[in-house]
């Protein structure tokens, strides 16, 4: 998920441990990971053949994987979330290449989750664009072809934020969306039991415009593995509702609408000269419109309990009642463990890198009927659920 606002994710953070886990960095295994058995054995019962409601509630989304521990969109920290007990894995930020496949990335511009800048072939792709209105400089996913993609490896995103995860740099290659297709069907065999994705068509204004839709290509492969049906384990999200309601038209996956603060305009809105805001999609009738063409909602967070002037949580708003009311389920992202993403009551300490009460915090957006959870660490989520549920 990108755009996504991150509650200030440019600020440093880090890791320390997993919860008191050892995790092995070759291949993603865990061991030793008594409360992650913990949350398994209190796991709710999702409600087979039901598609999206079907899911365990409160949902735990793995976001672009474990990304708190290792580099995100990539098949070590997709694993890794599986591993941990994820119920969904935001398998693939989808954006293409020059030659018109779906890579997995959380930008178009990879110079920051690349080693892109230590290709000199490379050097002169460098660039300047304007994606959604916004100057950005670095190298673009669709100036390359897949095969050159291929000759490049993942990087921490945000290495003084996450200095562990640096140990992982150069190990995992960008994924395309055709191999997360082909991971999630032998995960599936491999665990026994059914995984699910959670794709995302990044800036679709600004890649049609290109000549590079992106909703014609995930519907053209999801229909290739068989997975774009109403009960498919794949669901498609999106920030720009314009992206789903094509989508609606193309596959019969269930669809979710992203929704970032409420002063924002979706970059489609901007494009068409549509005046509205978040603000208008989160009334009633902003939702039942949305009800109209998908499942579900994915709010920030800050829409779900709004933050005071200091940081602290406010009174949750209306936001899951009245979506509920409509029919649509609510996944608000995102949850992490580092004190600077989390609201000043849960913070302990000043460190960036340093983890505050994230159970707490949880627990504190679990108890507003939230029907699940983006989270960079899913083992954290799991055992938030698992105390929740216990009461």
């Amino acid at each position: 998920m990108g755009g996504d606002q991150d509650n200030g994710q440019t600020q440093a953070t880090g890791r320390r441990a997993l919860l008191g886990a050892a995790v092995l960095g070759a291949g993603g295994a865990v061991l030793g990971l008594p409360g992650t058995a913990r949350a398994d054995a209190t796991r709710p019962a999702g409600r087979p053949g039901r598609g999206l409601k079907g899911l365990p509630v409160p949902t735990v989304i793995a976001h672009r994987g474990a990304s708190g521990y290792r580099p995100e969109h990539t098949f070590g920290s997709y694993d890794l979330a599986l591993d941990l007990g994820a119920d969904v894995v935001e398998a693939g930020d989808l954006v293409p290449t020059k030659d018109g496949h779906l890579v997995c990335r959380h930008e178009p511009e990879i110079g920051g989750t690349t080693d892109v800048a230590a290709h000199p072939e490379f050097a002169g792709r460098r660039t300047t664009k304007v994606l959604d209105g916004v100057p950005t400089t670095g190298w673009f996913t669709e100036d390359f072809t897949l095969a050159e993609l291929k000759t490049l490896r993942a990087v921490e995103r945000v290495p003084a934020n996450r200095p562990h995860n640096t140990l992982y740099d150069g190990r995992w290659e960008i994924p395309t969306f055709e191999e997360v297709l082909k991971w999630q069907d032998e995960q599936t065999r491999r665990r026994g039991r059914q995984v699910w994705i959670y794709p995302e068509t990044k800036h679709p204004t600004y890649f049609r415009e290109l000549g590079l839709g992106l909703e014609e290509r995930v519907a053209k492969l999801l229909r290739k593995y068989g997975k774009d049906g109403r009960h498919s384990p794949v669901v498609i999200q999106s920030f720009e509702p314009t992206s789903i309601q094509r989508l609606n038209r193309l596959v019969d996956n269930p669809l979710v609408v992203l929704l970032s603060s409420a002063n924002s305009r979706p970059y489609d809105f901007v494009a068409a000269n549509d005046p509205r805001t978040v603000a208008d999609l989160v009334t009633p009738k902003g939702l039942r419109e949305i009800a109209g063409y998908a499942q579900g909602i994915g709010p920030t967070v800050d829409l779900v309990i709004p933050k005071k002037a200091d940081g602290t949580l406010a009174e949750p708003t209306t936001l899951v009642s009245d979506a509920h009311r409509v029919g649509l389920v609510v996944h608000p992202y995102t949850l992490r463990n580092e004190n600077p993403f989390l609201p000043a009551e849960y913070r302990r300490g000043g460190a960036a890198d340093g983890y505050g009460d994230a159970l707490g915090a949880f627990r504190t957006y679990f108890a507003t009927g939230i029907d699940g959870v983006f989270t960079d660490n899913p083992d954290t989520g799991l055992l938030a659920r698992a105390d929740f549920l216990a009461g």
